[in-house]
């Protein structure tokens, strides 16, 4: 069985990256995996060999718009000369953009195409310009596509309702457990930062994920618990505004952002509580790494937060409620046993929740032999 897998994770190209050593055991599964990575001109990748049989292509794009077009192109040239026989191969793509390409190649080559939805288009938060244009794609492409992967039930039943006749697949992300609960700590973010109480927010700085919510509740809660402060890890095109946002509610020096960090555990383990204010998502791995960690969590209702239960796994507040959230922060810093609950609730609950790797490795390889054997 070969594979030829659209997408834009530049990690690919990093050596020893988690992403390309997940890369190499999905090539494990199957005789050939191609990777087409939609990449910009500037950036400089070029094509690289990550595994004996698994091998990734950059499309260094003039423009960005012509990512899709320049995928679709290589996608079609690799069918052809690495020998794609149906019957035997599939197309996977992730999200719209790669779905598009993937569709313009399916339709060459009559090949399955699998679209992989790692967010929620349908989520009316999903706005702005760049997202409108996807959803606008977004339907022609899931109604071309021979079957969807998506990470989390909440997707899935948003997708029934907006298209009854896709075929549906849930398959949460892998997450590495043991190497989670296991992970060593190298320091202690209240020896660092001085703070009693710390939340911690990990994610990309980025319009959806309402972090501005995150720090208006911190201003709410220290006039109650002055000594509590909020940690940032991520990095990403809101910055500057979050920035603006810090001085002007006199917040300086009670909320870091750190960037993005290689050590997260001691950020998990060592913090009081993680907080996400998210629009959507479409799976919330920070979530999950926080509850496994042991930090307990206040979070919006979206991705994997949608299964869990409120006041008994996490406290699932409205999306925009500032009050309830600095409401549930404060009461939570009032009562350790409320977090205690919480923490050992959560962790549970995800434990039962986690594919192992054998699992989630059988399942995509199970998937795809079926999808193969679709012939047009």
């Amino acid at each position: 069985m070969k594979i030829l897998s659209i997408g834009s994770d530049r990690k690919l190209f990093e050596e020893g990256s988690t992403v390309s050593e997940r890369i190499k055991e999905y090539g494990a599964l199957v005789e050939e995996l191609h990777i087409v990575n939609m990449t910009d001109a500037r950036e400089g990748f070029k094509d690289k060999q990550l595994a004996p049989n698994v091998w990734v292509y950059p499309t260094n794009s003039i423009f960005s718009i012509f990512r899709p077009l320049d995928a679709a192109r290589i996608g079609k040239r690799l069918i052809l000369d690495k020998k794609f026989v149906r019957g035997q191969s599939v197309i996977t793509a992730q999200d719209i953009e790669s779905g598009w390409a993937g569709m313009k190649i399916k339709k060459k080559w009559r090949l399955p195409m699998e679209l992989q939805l790692h967010t929620d288009p349908f989520s009316p938060y999903f706005s702005g310009f760049q997202n409108s244009v996807r959803k606008f794609f977004a339907r022609t492409v899931l109604a071309k596509a021979d079957n969807v992967r998506v990470v989390s039930e909440s997707v899935a039943q948003k997708l029934k309702i907006e298209n009854s006749k896709l075929k549906i697949y849930i398959l949460p992300i892998y997450v590495d457990r043991e190497r989670i609960e296991n992970a060593k700590l190298s320091f202690d973010v209240h020896a660092r930062y001085g703070w009693h109480f710390i939340l911690l927010a990990v994610s990309r700085l980025t319009e959806e994920k309402n972090l501005p919510l995150a720090i208006e509740a911190l201003a709410l809660v220290r006039k109650q618990f002055p000594d509590a402060g909020l940690l940032v890890v991520g990095s990403g095109p809101e910055e500057g505004r979050l920035k603006d946002l810090v001085k002007k509610l006199n917040l300086e020096g009670h909320v870091e952002f750190v960037g993005w960090q290689e050590d997260l555990a001691s950020f998990y383990k060592t913090s009081n509580l993680f907080i996400q204010c998210s629009f959507f998502e479409g799976y919330g791995l920070a979530l999950v790494e926080a509850g496994l960690s042991g930090l307990p969590v206040v979070t919006t209702p979206v991705g994997v937060a949608a299964e869990l239960e409120d006041g008994r796994d996490a406290r699932i507040l409205p999306i925009g409620r500032v009050d309830l959230f600095a409401e549930a922060i404060i009461d939570l810093i009032e009562h350790n046993d409320k977090r205690e609950n919480l923490r050992f609730n959560l962790k549970k609950t995800l434990e039962s929740k986690l594919l192992s790797k054998e699992q989630y490795l059988n399942t995509l390889k199970e998937n795809w032999e079926v999808l193969s054997k679709k012939i047009y």
